[in-house]
């Protein structure tokens, strides 16, 4: 098996309950499948919501199924666009992060904690792991193939039964390696 491996851009995009679901987009309202993404059962939503900071507001889509906590995956750029300033976090990992407030066509959601940016991860299967040499929760460096080669440290491989090989870095870290398109990396010593 080759050690190279997809790497896609993941732009700033909540996680809802189903009771923010209902809240935001009205009583009985569930997520709509616009597209599906290369997680399995994960999905890209019609919906979208306007995150509001302190400083301002932005668009952001709304991503499938619903989840048990409400969670905001921001750039640094973004962040610094509503005023906000959040931890680099695994997702999930939202205890203690800065809050914000969501605005749908039906009402407002205050989510007390829940703004992260998203720590670069590579999702993988224990057999992608075995393959590859790695495992779960360890700290790899990849280089990414783009017209501006960038290795990127501190990323961190998660591994699940569930998941299928990808890398996934927010859009700030795309725009620095020039990583439009398909693009692949690989783990480096």
């Amino acid at each position: 098996m080759s050690n190279k491996f997809l790497v896609e851009t993941s732009a700033r995009h909540v996680h809802l309950t189903a009771e923010a679901v209902e809240i935001l987009f009205g009583k009985g309202h569930t997520l709509t499948n616009k597209k599906d993404l290369s997680q399995p059962g994960q999905f890209a939503c019609e919906e979208k919501v306007t995150v509001v900071g302190p400083k301002g507001s932005i668009k952001a889509s709304v991503l499938g199924p619903t989840r048990p906590e409400n969670q905001v995956e921001l750039s640094f750029t973004d962040a610094r666009t509503v005023g906000i300033v959040p931890p680099v976090r695994e997702s999930g990992d939202v205890a203690g992060a800065p809050g914000c407030t969501l605005e749908g066509p039906c009402g407002s959601v205050v989510v007390n904690e829940g703004v992260i940016v998203a720590k670069r991860h590579i999702h993988m299967t224990p057999a992608d792991a075995a393959a590859i040499g790695v495992e779960d929760k360890q700290i790899v460096n990849v280089k990414l193939e783009t017209p501006r080669a960038l290795i990127f440290g501190d990323v961190v491989v998660r591994v699940k039964d569930s998941f299928a090989l990808a890398m996934h870095i927010d859009t700030d870290e795309s725009n620095a390696a020039c990583a439009g398109g398909v693009v692949y990396g690989e783990i480096v010593k």
